[in-house]
């Protein structure tokens, strides 16, 4: 494997459909801020919520999302406005960033604790997908890199007898921007081909922005959390989507998914 791509996949919308859980997990939080919210997420607000899911970067805003569904907000109006309105429920209830976090990771913590089956029962892979790092692991090697808590990634890979070792994924503990982290597998990886695949287009066009990923080859998930439009903003940036049921079906077609500028 000398010489093969380097691959660096995101692990919630590309490996994991984990949209239904984040929801969960959202309202199990929301609910211990604050009071008056029902015992279990109504099914409505988690529909709304798998709409709103391609705004959510880090798994904590969830718990913003989440309230602000059920305080009546709709899904037009969390896209027209989320920064501001996340912002002003924070500030209102006396919430930082790093409170938020812990609180989510433990009440991921507390779920898992009290039923395993049931929490990974809700965090499915896609369709195909864990055969296909499988197959993947075989010849090339890979990298998770990822806003998630690297403990949550390695139980549901673990789970799914996907073997992946702990330095190779690249999770929230680290305190690293995606970019970073690419950066640094440029670094240790010199002279090979790295490859990037992500669901969200805003976090692809935030690697683009560094001249030193010039030479990644970025793939954009469409079958992630991700908006119709994306797709053709994407293919103006110089990127065509990619399939999942093509998705590391062959090196050559995911080697031209995504040329470098």
């Amino acid at each position: 494997m000398t010489d093969s791509i380097i691959y660096a996949l995101d692990f919630d919308g590309v490996i994991c459909d984990s949209a239904l859980e984040t929801a969960l997990t959202g309202w199990k939080a929301a609910a211990t801020i604050w009071s008056g919210m029902a015992e279990t997420a109504p099914p409505e607000l988690v529909e709304q919520f798998r709409a709103v899911r391609p705004i959510i970067e880090t798994g904590y805003e969830a718990i913003l999302v989440i309230r602000l569904l059920d305080a009546g907000e709709t899904i037009e109006s969390i896209y027209a406005g989320y920064g501001e309105k996340a912002q002003a429920l924070m500030a209102e209830a006396g919430l930082t960033v790093a409170g938020l976090k812990q609180l989510f990771g433990d009440t991921r913590d507390q779920w898992i604790a009290e039923d395993r089956a049931g929490w990974i029962a809700v965090n499915p892979l896609f369709a195909g997908m864990a055969e296909k790092l499988r197959r993947l692991g075989r010849n090339h090697v890979w990298y998770v890199v990822t806003t998630k808590q690297e403990r949550f990634v390695k139980k549901i890979l673990t789970a799914n007898d996907i073997e992946l070792a702990a330095d190779r994924i690249f999770g929230l503990d680290r305190n690293m921007s995606k970019p970073e982290v690419l950066k640094g597998l440029q670094r240790s990886h010199p002279g090979r081909p790295l490859y990037f695949v992500e669901d969200r287009l805003p976090s692809l066009q935030n690697v683009r922005k560094h001249a030193e990923l010039a030479d990644l080859r970025l793939g954009f998930a469409l079958w992630g959390y991700n908006l119709p439009q994306d797709k053709a903003l994407a293919e103006a940036e110089g990127c065509r989507p990619l399939l999942l049921e093509n998705f590391l079906e062959n090196e050559a077609g995911f080697g031209d998914a995504c040329k470098p500028d």
